[in-house]
């Protein structure tokens, strides 16, 4: 992009920001109840000049039921637009908006956007005025209270006649079935057949055809009846509990009608709750629950077990705060996606809880901005890039080899001015914080194919200018939406049947959290916390114990599967039991190096936990809570204010935060709320920055059955036992063995170069499509898809191991701990599945 690209694109996006500034700000002065509808329009009229590009000659007056608001405009000596204003009495007013200038041939022209945001702002004005008008016509004060509802009724006869139908016929309904003395009787005169329409007829008989009245007469009768039998306080209740439920029938036409765009979606629901802000006018059960569910279905999901859980704790507001926070190509119909999905649903369920479970009052989310599901084929189709799409047929060798050069093949690609635009205005709202982009595809983090670790999730320090952080944005959204031709992912749907589902690619841009300690940034800690233990180092620890992944820092080491460090595990319903107990092994086997972002060089790094709390320990919050002194052979915790991070021997055991708050407990709420809930076990990322937890992530947990040991015959000879083993992961008999692959651990150490180690996870990639599926066995040294160092295991991936039936890893005995096998991780949860 040259120089005079990029400013055209930063004025282009500042007047946006402008209009999008000015009809917010048109909002929060309507939903301002102590201004009159007078005082309002006038301070509406005041606010238009300063979105247009010269606010100091623009005017803007308008004009409704014979009033006039704002300055005068000439428009001898101006550039004007006008738009009507359209009220449900017709059209009621106009507004106008005009450049004044001194010399006419300076004039200037008004842009194709100008124009579209008068008519938004017209419509605005009409929804704040048009309604408040006509209910205040059936409550003045100067009506006889006899003649409220005839009021409303009568106005209905003379704009709407329509509406008057309507209401007659759900008045005559609601007097036919209340048993209204008379009211069948009377309604079954004149072949109206009331007593057909109620019972439904016969089972196996058509019904009779009705011939049509005349509406206008048979209504008029209605009101005639309702007037003598009925109060006015019910019937007058009755039509403004209808006319607000017809003020979300706008709503209901729109997200039914599947061809309306993301962007009407959301025009939609903007103009229900700006019928009655902050909340949306007042509907029956029934209406707010249609509107849930079909919100749901066009935002977020159609996969009903999320519908079920979403209709019970997401109200419309909240849809209405997720559209604020859409970026929406134009003519979009997708998604938020899974990951985001999860997210939305799981935060609303805990808030829902927080009054019988006061600790989850604590518990929120980052602030989070949404790329819809087909926003990648947007930016394909926008870069000629359909041929993409044959890749996930291809061997699963040359979707290997060629991933690299679809890398670089998206990053090299262009954004649409519209997405651009709206990640523009997503960093803005963030701040300077450092964020991560992360992917939401429609399939990631559902139910029955969780997509563990398959799609890029990318940190940025986000520092520096405006521009320089746009476009390390827009390179990772870019290669966030190519991780969905990754060789892992291709061969995941491939094994679950899915390779033909359209898979689409959402993306979320969140705030990370933590704080600045030095010239990093991280949180306290952070970590992936489980339903299910699926591998109980005690036998005292049940599987509804659940599991916590825990680290300092970043928590990118309790997800990924790290071959030379170790997490703190906890079992939230037997804090108590820990893996180790001896201080030796507590120390040997407790976090040695941690993730940060380096504000300074704008990466993230890792550093050792020792060198980092040395220089930088007595800024960390919460530090006492975190670690322990290690001296003599004893582990001890020391208060604040006698530590000594330089000279200190610190372990990270996180013993104050285990046992002097309520972390565990909060963490263990979550779990059995959002697993009762959602009627699954759930499995949850987390960040904790020393004051309260954040939710980063939820979704079903992948798990096995649980089953019985299967009997081990007794008495084989010596020699025909080819290994054994006692530890495992599950339970089974895996019959049909044919092939055993085995990687011998001394001449694997004894090779010279990572190039030489990772030839020897390639094999193992090819010998994974050529040998028999689920027929063949692993055995190698360490831990098997080890990121990092290589040397202390085979770094093969998901695709390389996919097919095999056993994975067995041989890992040296050290003293009385057994390393474990990275329970938790996304790899581990490949392995449950």
């Amino acid at each position: 992009m040259n120089d005079r690209s990029r400013i055209n694109l930063d004025n282009d996006l500042s007047e946006r920001a402008k209009e999008l500034a000015c009809l917010y700000q048109i909002d929060e002065i309507f939903a301002d109840r102590t201004l009159d509808v007078d005082h309002a329009l006038q301070a509406v009229a005041e606010r238009i000049p300063a979105a247009f590009r010269q606010p100091d000659r623009c005017r803007a007056r308008i004009s409704l039921h014979g009033k006039t608001y704002g300055p005068p405009v000439s428009v001898e000596a101006a550039t004007s637009l006008s738009a009507p204003i359209v009220t449900p009495e017709g059209r009621s007013g106009t507004l106008e908006v005009a450049y004044v200038i001194d010399d006419p041939r300076t004039a200037l022209p008004f842009l194709a956007e100008e124009e579209r945001l008068v008519q938004a702002i017209s419509r605005r004005i009409a929804d704040a005025v048009g309604w408040r008008r006509f209910n205040r016509r059936g409550c003045d004060d100067g009506a006889e209270p006899e003649s409220r509802w005839r009021t409303i009724v009568d106005l209905l006869l003379r704009t709407d006649q329509r509406l008057y139908s309507r209401f007659a016929r759900k008045l005559m309904y609601h007097m036919c079935w209340s048993d209204v003395p008379g009211a069948r009787e009377f309604f079954s005169e004149d072949g109206v057949a009331i007593r057909q329409e109620i019972s439904g007829g016969s089972d196996n008989f058509p019904l009779t055809h009705i011939p049509q009245q005349d509406e206008l007469a048979m209504s008029e009768r209605v009101f005639a009846f309702a007037e003598e039998k009925l109060a006015e306080r019910t019937v007058l209740a009755l039509l403004q509990r209808w006319l607000q439920e017809d003020k979300a029938s706008l709503t209901f036409r729109t997200l039914i009608n599947l061809d309306h765009s993301l962007e009407d979606v959301t025009e939609a629901v903007r103009r229900f709750i700006s019928l009655n802000p902050p909340y949306g006018p007042s509907v029956s059960e029934t209406t707010d629950r249609a509107l849930r569910v079909l919100l749901t279905r066009r935002l977020i999901t159609n996969q009903l077990p999320y519908i079920s859980a979403a209709r019970r704790h997401v109200t419309v507001r909240d849809f209405f705060d997720l559209t604020g926070q859409l970026i929406i190509p134009k003519k979009s119909h997708g998604v938020i996606g899974g990951k985001a999905a999860g997210l939305f649903l799981a935060s609303r369920i805990l808030r829902a809880h927080a009054a019988e479970r006061p600790r989850l009052a604590q518990v929120t989310a980052p602030k989070t901005w949404y790329l819809p599901s087909d926003s990648l084929h947007y930016f394909m189709h926008y870069n000629d890039m359909e041929e993409m799409f044959e890749q996930k047929y291809k061997p699963i060798e040359d979707v290997r080899k060629e991933y690299p050069r679809v890398i670089q093949l998206f990053k090299g690609s262009r954004f649409p001015p519209d997405v651009v635009q709206g990640l523009s205005m997503a960093l803005d709202d963030l701040g300077e914080d450092p964020i991560i982009v992360r992917s939401s595809s429609r399939l990631e983090d559902g139910f029955g194919s969780a997509f563990s670790g398959k799609y890029k999730s990318l940190f940025l320090a986000n520092q520096g200018p405006k521009q320089q952080r746009l476009s390390a944005l827009l390179d990772a959204v870019s290669e966030v939406y190519s991780s969905l031709f990754g060789p892992d992912p291709v061969q995941y749907r491939r094994e679950r049947g899915l390779l033909d589902v359209r898979e689409e690619m959402g993306v979320i841009i969140q705030r990370v959290v933590g704080t600045r300690v030095g010239p990093y940034y991280l949180p306290t800690c952070a970590g992936i916390a489980f339903s299910n233990n699926e591998f109980r180092w005690s036998p005292r620890i049940r599987r509804e114990d659940g599991l916590i992944r825990l680290v300092p820092g970043l928590g990118t080491r309790a997800v990924d599967r790290i071959g030379d460090d170790y997490p703190v595990l906890i079992a939230p319903g037997n804090p108590d039991i820990r893996v180790n107990n001896n201080p030796d092994e507590i120390a040997r086997y407790s976090p040695a190096r941690m993730d940060v972002i380096d504000l300074s060089s704008n990466s993230v790094e890792t550093v050792r936990i020792k060198d980092f709390l040395a220089e930088y320990g007595e800024s960390v919050p919460g530090l006492e809570r975190l670690v322990s002194v290690y001296s003599e052979g004893a582990m001890r915790r020391k208060a604040r204010l006698t530590l000594d991070p330089a000279n200190d021997n610190l372990v990270v055991t996180f013993d104050g935060l285990i046992n002097d708050t309520a972390f565990v407990a909060t963490l263990s709420d979550m779990l059995e709320v959002l697993a009762a809930e959602l009627a699954t076990p759930v499995d949850i990322e987390f960040a904790y920055d020393g004051e309260q937890i954040w939710l980063l992530q939820c979704r079903p947990q992948s798990r096995s059955e649980e089953t019985a040991p299967s009997p081990i015959p007794q008495n084989v000879p010596q020699e025909d036992v080819i290994f054994s083993a006692n530890r495992y992961v599950s339970n089974g008999l895996v019959p049909d063995i044919t092939h055993i692959v085995y990687v011998d651990a001394q001449k694997y150490a004894a090779l010279e170069t990572p190039r030489e180690m990772q030839r020897v996870a390639e094999t193992i990639g090819l010998l994974n499509t050529i040998l028999p599926k689920r027929s063949f066995i692993l055995i190698g040294p360490g831990r098997w898809g080890s990121r990092g160092d290589i040397r202390l295991g085979v770094g093969t991936t998901y695709a390389d191991i996919s097919n095999t039936a056993v994975l067995i890893e041989v890992a040296e005995k050290t003293g009385d701990y057994l390393p474990d096998v990275s329970f938790g991780t996304h790899f581990f949860q490949d392995l449950v599945e």
